[in-house]
């Protein structure tokens, strides 16, 4: 499964940037990941007119060109970043890349409870009008005390969480499979 992997940070040194690139490793025989920086989107200004940015667009390219989205974000004041709230307005203003795709959120963080606010508020954004992702919401995976969890490669080094981790995986690609299949039904009615 081709998947679109947004790191939702603009922190040089990301842990969930991090992670990203760990799952792409470690999933390397089931899926392609294409791991996305959103650094160089601009923040987004509805009174924008004229042709969206190149780096938006190529974000709406590669979303469109996968089969399945992962979007993993730090939390910050208990919310997502600004960065990745401005990505996702890109993504919902003349282009929609994420209607009716699989999406799963998930977060590392360094903090104790994880990303679990930041995922509640991500979550209720991608579901709205002009967003219209398709969540799985089966699996969580909030990944806390990431110093911890990670080596400085960033490899995860608990055998528990690397196993949270591959379930919710083997969960979530039989759900996109099938939010896909069911995409691909209504089209052709």
């Amino acid at each position: 499964m081709k998947i679109a992997a947004i790191a939702g940070s603009n922190a040089n040194h990301s842990y969930n940037r991090m992670l990203l690139e760990y799952m792409a490793n470690r999933y390397k025989d089931q899926d392609q990941f294409d791991v996305i920086d959103i650094r160089p989107v601009p923040m987004f200004n509805e009174s924008f007119r004229g042709d969206l940015p190149q780096s938006v667009k190529d974000i709406d390219q590669r979303i469109q060109a996968a089969d399945a989205v992962i979007i993993a974000s730090p939390e910050y004041n208990h919310s997502i970043t600004s960065a990745l709230k401005s990505t996702i307005e890109w993504l919902s203003y003349q282009v929609h890349p994420l209607d009716h795709k699989p999406v799963w959120t998930t977060g590392a963080s360094t903090l104790a409870q994880g990303t679990s606010r930041s995922q509640v508020q991500l979550r209720d954004i991608l579901i709205s009008p002009g967003l219209n992702a398709s969540l799985c919401q089966m699996s969580e995976f909030f990944l806390s005390d990431v110093r911890n969890e990670m080596d400085e490669d960033g490899n995860l080094t608990n055998p528990v969480t690397i196993k949270v981790l591959d379930k919710c995986m083997a969960e979530f690609r039989p759900f996109a499979r099938a939010i896909n299949r069911l995409t691909e039904e209504m089209k052709q009615q």
